[in-house]
């Protein structure tokens, strides 16, 4: 892993991402096509992200995709975040079903599936992203959003200062 936050740290086979910090910690491996699982742990008004296509360089959500990792049912957001900001979304641009995350506190298994121009979200066994990057055709999202056309690129945890806790990570390649 590349670390560019000073708020991660290992304790007892987890990676947590603390409230002091956050920042992003990659990969040092670039993938194209993959399936990432990992388990989540979500506090009251977390917010983090997993980075997928991304350069180390650059804001992941817009020069990669960020893939939403998002306490999106506390106060904090209410009113706030559009649909494309919930969690399991692609942030910005491809909004997830909501309604299948765990009560805060409890882990939540996610499957992230990068296939060629699909993105698929599994939540806790629940299909809530199945996205088709190809239909992207509006100038500014595309402009926005340049990291759509990434073939390959790092995986990494995008924290944004909260307390968000992961287990059981794994990366497959696809062919």
């Amino acid at each position: 892993m590349n670390g560019k936050g000073p708020g991660y740290t290992v304790e007892g086979g987890r990676i947590v991402c603390t409230k002091e910090g956050g920042g992003n910690l990659f990969t040092e491996k670039e993938y194209s096509n993959f399936v990432m699982r990992f388990e989540f742990l979500l506090t009251p008004g977390s917010n983090n992200g997993v980075g997928i296509r991304a350069p180390f360089e650059g804001d992941a959500a817009y020069k990669g995709m960020e893939i939403q990792i998002l306490d999106d049912g506390d106060a904090v957001y209410k009113g706030v975040i559009r649909p494309e900001q919930y969690h399991g979304s692609i942030y910005g641009v491809f909004p997830a079903r909501t309604g299948f995350k765990k009560p805060v506190g409890e882990w939540n298994e996610e499957e992230i599936t990068a296939n060629g121009r699909r993105i698929t979200v599994k939540l806790n066994g629940v299909i809530i992203l199945d996205a088709d990057l190809d239909i992207v055709r509006e100038a500014k999202v595309l402009a926005e959003h340049p990291g759509l056309a990434n073939k390959t690129g790092h995986i990494g945890f995008l924290g944004h200062g909260t307390h968000v806790e992961f287990r059981n990570i794994r990366v497959k390649e696809l062919k």
